[in-house]
C-alpha cells in the first residue's frame, strides 16, 4: 500500500455503514470531509470505541514508538508481524476503524511516469480498514495510527502486491470491541478480510501524484 487514500463522504456516512448501536462522540464535524488526495503525516477521521461510546477523531497517519527515531513513523503494519512485534506492541490492543472510500497504488506501465490506480469497493460502501494507534483523551503529541496490511490476492496483485485489511461490516464493529482477545483479533485480520473481488480498481490521472492537487476529478477514471 503505497500511502494515499480519499475520505470524501461524512463521518455519518461512515458510521451506518458500522451500523452500530453506540453514541457517538463526534470530533470530525458533520459536513462531508471532501479529502481526495491524503498523504502520511496528515489527520485521518477514524473510529475508535471506549466505554461504550464510538469516537470520531481526526488522528495524524502514522506512529512510532518513542524509542524508534532514527526513521519515518510507519504507516503501514503487516498483519504478519504486527501482533507479536516489538515495534508496534504499545499499540496493539488499541484498534480502530479507519473508513476510507479509496485508496491509490502507482504501476509501472513503461511510460515516463508511474500510472495511478484508485481501488475501492465494488458495491460503493466504504472501505472498513484495520488500524491501531495511540489515542489520547485530548489529541497529544505523540498520538497516531497504523493500517494493518496484507498480501494482496487475485488480480489486485498486478496493481500491489499489498493491501489494506479491509474488514465486512459485521465484523468491523468486534474489531472495535476493546474486550477481544488480542489472539482472536489477530486471527480476524490475518483470515477474514475481504477477498479482492469485493473491490474494483481503475486508472486515474497523474495529477493526483501531487498532494496539493484535490477535487473530485482526482477520483475519476482515464483511458
Amino acid at each position: 500500500m503505497c500511502g494515499r487514500l480519499s475520505q470524501y463522504h461524512g463521518i455519518h456516512d461512515f458510521v451506518a455503514a458500522l451500523s452500530m448501536p453506540h453514541p457517538l462522540a463526534n470530533h470530525v464535524g458533520d459536513q462531508p470531509l471532501e479529502c481526495y488526495n491524503v498523504a502520511p503525516s496528515s489527520r485521518v477521521a477514524l473510529l475508535r470505541l471506549t466505554e461504550g461510546v464510538l469516537h470520531a477523531d481526526r488522528v495524524r497517519w502514522g506512529w512510532q514508538p518513542h524509542w524508534a527515531k532514527d526513521r519515518a513513523p510507519p504507516i503501514n503494519a503487516r498483519v504478519e508481524k504486527v501482533a507479536h512485534g516489538a515495534f508496534f506492541k504499545a499499540i496493539w490492543p488499541h484498534r480502530a476503524i479507519v473508513p476510507i472510500d479509496n485508496w491509490f497504488e502507482w504501476v509501472d506501465e513503461g511510460g515516463p511516469k508511474k500510472q495511478p490506480y484508485l481501488i475501492r469497493r465494488r458495491d460503493g460502501r466504504p472501505a472498513l480498514c484495520a488500524g491501531i494507534g495511540q489515542f489520547s483523551v485530548e489529541s497529544g503529541a505523540h498520538d497516531g495510527f497504523v493500517i494493518i496490511t496484507a498480501d494482496s490476492v487475485g488480480g489486485m496483485v498486478d496493481v500491489h502486491d499489498r493491501r489494506p485489511v479491509v474488514l465486512p461490516p459485521e465484523l468491523a464493529g468486534h474489531w472495535l470491541d476493546p474486550a477481544m482477545p488480542g489472539g482472536q483479533a489477530e486471527q480476524m485480520a490475518l483470515n477474514l478480510g475481504e477477498p479482492s473481488d469485493v473491490f474494483e480498481w481503475y486508472r486515474v490521472g497523474l495529477a493526483v501524484g501531487n498532494v496539493r492537487n484535490q477535487g473530485a476529478s482526482l477520483i475519476q477514471p482515464v483511458q
